[in-house]
């Protein structure tokens, strides 16, 4: 049925839940998760600091840095579980402000032909306003997603 799960992580707690179901699905599949980190782009605002350069204001390589070890830390917990499962995986991450855009990208690139991912169960005005990355992905992706809470 389905040979390789694509799973976006955000490191939440339903992206952990997610990553779990996931590569059990994967082990009685006997398929193969790709995991996926998208991580924030550098954009700073010097404008409002009227030239002033902020205490603590990261240089697009200390910004890159960063970047690099979230994406082993939240990537990490995806391997460690397909390890232990025996389920084979390959992880990586990019940088986006549009993460939806990238998960399906990154689906389609990788052969995914199921993406399952967490969703925080945001309603009202809450998901208006902060937006959902999940629900983006259902909207527009052409492949199956199962969504955990």
């Amino acid at each position: 049925m389905f040979r390789n799960i694509l799973v976006p992580t955000d490191g939440s707690p339903t992206s952990r839940r997610a990553i779990e179901r996931a590569v059990r699905f994967a082990k009685e599949l006997k398929a193969r998760v790709t995991g996926l980190w998208v991580g924030p782009v550098w954009q700073p605002n010097l404008y409002a600091y009227a030239g002033d350069i902020p205490e603590g204001f990261l240089s697009p390589d200390e910004f890159a840095a960063d970047v690099r070890k979230a994406a082993a830390r939240y990537l990490g917990e995806i391997e460690k579980a397909a390890g232990a499962a025996k389920v084979k995986c390959t992880c990586s991450f990019v940088r986006s402000s549009l993460p939806y855009r990238e998960i399906i990208r990154t689906a389609g690139r990788a052969g995914c032909d199921l993406i399952v991912m967490g969703s925080h169960g945001r309603r009202g005005v809450s998901k208006l306003l902060l937006g959902s990355q999940t629900n983006m992905v259902l909207a527009h992706s052409s492949i199956p997603v199962m969504v955990c809470r």
